[in-house]
């Protein structure tokens, strides 16, 4: 018998993460087709063949992605040396573009069907990267409203299908079992610190954060903290950096969504996370560092103010954030104060979010998405 072959090439743990749910509902529908690609734990999870995990290998910026070139590249041909003796139905791309729009240039070349999941930023970074898309991608599939608008101006066949957060970012427990489980009181506040998924930028990040938080405790004193830790970082990275406070602050490993919706504020690396946040319903601080010389040249590229996904998608800024010389821990301290104490803020915050939520559509997307998929592949 010969089964119908996908690839699915994820590079992150988001994309991980997306492209195990989007693998599960393939597999609902049509339990014939087999799955490989590169992606992580979680699409290993889900029935895909990782030929090379990604996911543990994610790196920030132009210049780390340059020091690793040699071994990207090794990846990059094997895998195109796989798909052309596997011949599938298609390739599904889940954002990462620095290598996914590479990779659909030379699938284009072999006429291969290729689906984009999760669209490039290309509003962020300018639209020149438009035309490649319009030559090389047959269908793309987009978690933004204004993207398919944005997409279809250019000629491209893009489908809004909503966000797939919405079918993921929800609690398993109560906030009071949560504060119960975890050995946390019920009568302080509680702040979530999140630094990210990725080695180096927890590194940068972290330090910031705990600092935040020191000034914090010196200010208020009904505050308790906690770190939710990212599986794919080391838990030697934070005990390190914990090892230069004497604040207590408990590390929390699996129970992401548990801990942002029993926090009063979350303080987060930009990215996947801030969503997540505002789709719990969890007023948050945005912040970010990169090394020196990646920050130039992204300060030479990016197209955009704000870079919050919360921001992005409102359309304007409703939550602040503090990137690169900016994410200064007295200035972030200083607004967490006011958030954790200003009621007519907390209250304009909480409508803010409430609107952002209608914004990404409604639940189901990720079956949309398959859906959309396995027409692709039949038509």
């Amino acid at each position: 018998m010969n089964h119908k072959k996908i690839f699915i090439i994820a590079g992150e743990a988001s994309g991980d993460m997306h492209g195990a749910h989007l693998a599960q509902e393939i597999r609902s529908m049509d339990g014939s087709i087999k799955m490989y690609g590169l992606g992580g734990e979680k699409m290993q999870a889900a029935g895909v063949e990782i030929l090379y995990n990604l996911v543990d290998f994610a790196v920030v910026g132009f210049i780390e992605v340059l020091k690793h070139y040699g071994e990207f590249k090794k990846i990059f041909y094997n895998l195109l040396d796989r798909i052309e003796k596997e011949r599938p139905e298609a390739v599904i791309l889940i954002d990462y573009p620095g290598f996914n729009l590479r990779l659909a240039k030379k699938l284009k070349e072999r006429n291969i069907k290729v689906i984009y999941y999760i669209s490039p930023q290309i509003w962020a970074w300018g639209k020149g990267r438009i035309r490649l898309i319009k030559r090389c991608i047959n269908k793309m599939i987009v978690i933004l409203k204004f993207e398919e608008a944005l997409y279809k101006k250019y000629g491209v066949d893009a489908t809004f299908i909503g966000h797939p957060l919405l079918d993921v970012a929800k609690p398993s427990m109560s906030k009071k079992d949560f504060l119960r489980t975890c050995n946390l009181s019920e009568n302080l506040k509680t702040v979530a610190l999140l630094p990210g998924s990725r080695e180096k930028e927890v590194e940068r990040i972290l330090p910031v954060s705990i600092k935040t938080a020191e000034i914090i405790s010196q200010k208020l004193k009904d505050v308790q903290f906690i770190i939710l830790r990212a599986p794919t970082v080391k838990q030697k990275i934070f005990d390190e950096c914990l090892q230069k406070t004497n604040l207590h602050i408990k590390i929390i490993k699996d129970k992401t969504y548990d801990g942002i919706n029993a926090s009063d504020l979350v303080i987060c690396a930009s990215g996947t996370a801030t969503l997540e946040t505002a789709i719990l319903n969890r007023p948050l601080i945005i912040l970010y560092k990169l090394s020196f010389p990646t920050w130039l040249i992204i300060r030479c590229l990016l197209r955009i103010r704000n870079v919050g996904l919360v921001n992005i998608v409102a359309r304007k800024l409703i939550m602040p954030e503090f990137i690169q010389f900016k994410a200064r821990p007295a200035r972030i301290a200083r607004q967490a104060i006011d958030m954790l104490t200003n009621k007519e803020r907390i209250a304009r915050m909480n409508k803010d979010l409430l609107e952002l939520r209608e914004l990404l559509g409604s639940a189901g997307a990720r079956r949309r998405a398959a859906k959309i998929v396995l027409d692709t592949v039949r038509s």
